[in-house]
Formats: structure tokens, sequence, C-alpha cells
């Protein structure tokens, strides 16, 4: 097997979060099959997460500071205040410093050997388009989101304006990757996310546990998760709601429980250190989000063989939840669905089974061995 020099760059890659989690766990696996790895960070976390204690890859962070608040001047005279310009002095000199260090990095691949740039978002992508690096060192593009959440935000205008420029650009789901060919970008593949882990058991579903996993952020919506779980939990004695993450929405949420009477029954567990532990804790795994690429959460859970019923938000949901077999989808925003198809897994338990057991096979393609064959062979056709 070849061995490559590869670079993982991303805008943070110690946050908590999906695509923070893929970038250390795909590092962690190329490493594991000899590649020279580096994890690079443009800007450090304002809350860093340790996934890895004993990383086998190289970790690199380009700034000293995060970013720090936007600050749009309200007239020409704050325009030109000396605080500013002394600002704007001081952010293009950390902006020269965090250049130089990448392009040593990148000069630090020899002429002739094969080196490779996995961009983890279209903002990295913009921050590295001014870079100049070594014309041996090909460039592939990441997107961890799907391709309606991409419509949503500035990504989708990004994508096509410095995707096309680089060897390849990535999509979890080929739903999304039909989209983004449909806007005439050329040079589309798609490539899913690996599982952090592989449980060898899988959960027992007897916990009377309903789980959700993520950052507790208005994209989530978790206010309908609530709402649905205070509209079945009285049919369901000594079931509980477990929320696994941190943010902003976690006191708001907690008074939503305690005024629908069941805050005796909603617990906020923080940032779990050990995933694999935590989803065998639980029975069912609820999303609700407004929005959705190929969300890990649902992944993980069935790798763990926890059945997931979710609202139908993307093809990537569409593919790791294939509806009455492996899980249930509710359609989007559809609350008193969500509520039914909720209390249906509470009350079967031989639909929970059967359902984590489909579902434990269903994604067994995205072991990281699998995912990683993938991407040896996704390099191979870009270095050909």
């Amino acid at each position: 097997m070849t061995t490559r020099h590869l670079f993982l760059v991303g805008i943070d890659v110690d946050s908590m979060g999906g695509s923070q989690r893929v970038l250390h766990t795909l590092a962690q696996g190329f490493a594991g099959r000899g590649h020279r790895t580096e994890l690079i960070g443009i800007r450090p976390s304002c809350e860093p997460h340790t996934y890895l204690t004993d990383p086998a890859y190289r970790r690199t962070t380009l700034y000293d500071t995060p970013a720090p608040p936007a600050w749009q001047a309200a007239s020409l005279a704050e325009r030109l205040h000396p605080a500013r310009l002394r600002r704007v002095r001081d952010e293009r000199a950390a902006r020269n410093r965090a250049r130089g260090r990448l392009a040593r990095r990148f000069a630090s691949v020899p002429a002739g050997r094969e080196g490779l740039v996995i961009i983890g978002s279209p903002w990295a992508a913009v921050w590295l388009d001014s870079m100049e690096w070594p014309l041996h060192l090909r460039a592939i593009g990441q997107y961890h989101e799907s391709f309606l959440q991409a419509c949503h935000t500035v990504n989708l205008q990004l994508i096509l304006q410095y995707y096309p420029a680089l060897e390849k650009a990535v999509f979890l789901s080929e739903p999304d990757a039909a989209e983004f060919r449909r806007r005439r970008l050329p040079n589309v593949a798609v490539m899913p996310n690996p599982l952090p882990f592989t449980p060898l058991d899988p959960a027992p579903l007897d916990t009377r546990r309903i789980g959700a996993v993520g950052r507790l952020d208005p994209v989530k919506r978790l206010d309908r998760l609530i709402d649905a779980f205070a509209a079945v939990c009285p049919a369901h004695p000594g079931w509980e709601l477990h929320f696994f993450g941190d943010g902003p929405l976690e006191p708001q949420l907690r008074d939503q429980a305690v005024r629908l009477g069941v805050g005796d029954r909603v617990s906020f567990r923080g940032s779990a250190r050990d995933m694999a532990a935590a989803y065998r804790e639980l029975s069912v795994v609820a999303l609700t989000s407004e929005r959705e690429g190929r969300p890990m959460a649902l992944a993980e859970a069935s790798a763990a063989g926890v059945p997931c019923v979710s609202f139908d938000l993307s093809g990537g949901v569409r593919e790791l939840i294939v509806h009455g077999r492996t899980g249930t989808l509710v359609p989007h925003g559809d609350a008193a669905a969500f509520a039914a198809a909720l209390g249906e897994l509470m009350r079967d338990g031989a639909l929970r089974a059967r359902y984590g057991r489909a579902a434990r096979e269903h994604v067994a393609p995205l072991a990281l061995p699998a995912v990683l064959d993938r991407w040896e062979a996704l390099f191979e056709e870009v270095e050909r």
C-alpha cells in the first residue's frame, strides 16, 4: 500500500461536534494504516473536547487564539478609530503567521511523495484559497451536511465557487451528490462518514430510556422532542428522556420539561466521554432536527442496535433509517405522527428488538476499516 502524507484541515477541529469527531476518527484510521497524518485546525476551539487520549496523528493549530467577535463599524469615524486599526493590523499579522505555519507543514512533503489535503468544510476551503502550496499536493473537499442545509446557508455558493478547483468534492449520500451534480459541480463523489466505534454487543433495549445526542442548539429542535415525550409518557410509566450534549438551550429546555410536567423524567447528561457506553443505556434514539445531512447519532445508535425514530429530513437520513425495517421515519414537522411513532417503540419491545438487529446489520458497511478502504480507492483515483 502506498504511504501518503495526509493533511486534514478544518476551521475548528476540537469542539464537540459530529464533523469534528469524523475528522479525528479518519485521522486516527489513516495513521493506523501507516500514512503520515496531520489534523490541522485553523482556529483553536473556545470549548475544546478530547476525542482521543493517545492519538497516532499529529495535531496542529494555526492561530493562537479563537476567532474574535465580529465588529461592524457603524460610521467612518469608528472605522478609522485607532483601536479598530490596531485590531485590523493584529488580525493581519495573525493571519500571516497562520499561513506561514501551514506553508511550513505543506513544505514538509518532499517532491515526488504522494500528498493529499482533505478540506473539512467550505469555510476552510475559503481560507485555504489564498494559500500557495506545492503542486504535488492534491486537495479533496468534504461537506458534512445535506444539500438542503447548504441551500439554507452561504455554503452552497461557497461549494460551487471553491470546490470545482479541487480534485474531488465528496458528499455524504448519493441523493445529495446528485443535487450537486445537477448544479454542474464537475468532480462529485460520495463518501460516508465512518463509525467512530463498533460495539461488540448490541444494547439490551430494556432500560426504558429515550436518547437524543447532539448539541442543544436551535436547529436540533429538541423542544419538539420534549413535546412528543410529554404527550406519550403518561401511557408509559417508568420511561425517561435523556439528552447527551451541551448547548445554549439547556435552561430553556429544562423549563419546558418542568412546565409540561415531565421535569422529573428528563435528564440532561452533558457531553459523554464514552458514547459507545451511552448508547447501551438507551432503548430508542430520537431525532427532531429542522435540518440534517447524514447525522452520526443515527449511525452510531444503529451500530449499537438501538432503533431510531426521526423526521424525514434528507437523503442521508433515509440511507441510515430504512422505514419500517430499521426504524421509523416521520413526515418533517408532523408532531402528532412523531409522538405516535415514539409511543409505538416505547410500547413494543419486540419491535424495538427487530429494528435494532436490522439497524446494526444495515450500518455494518460504515465500520471504519470499510470506509478507509473507500478513501484509499479515492486517493488512487485522484493520483492517477
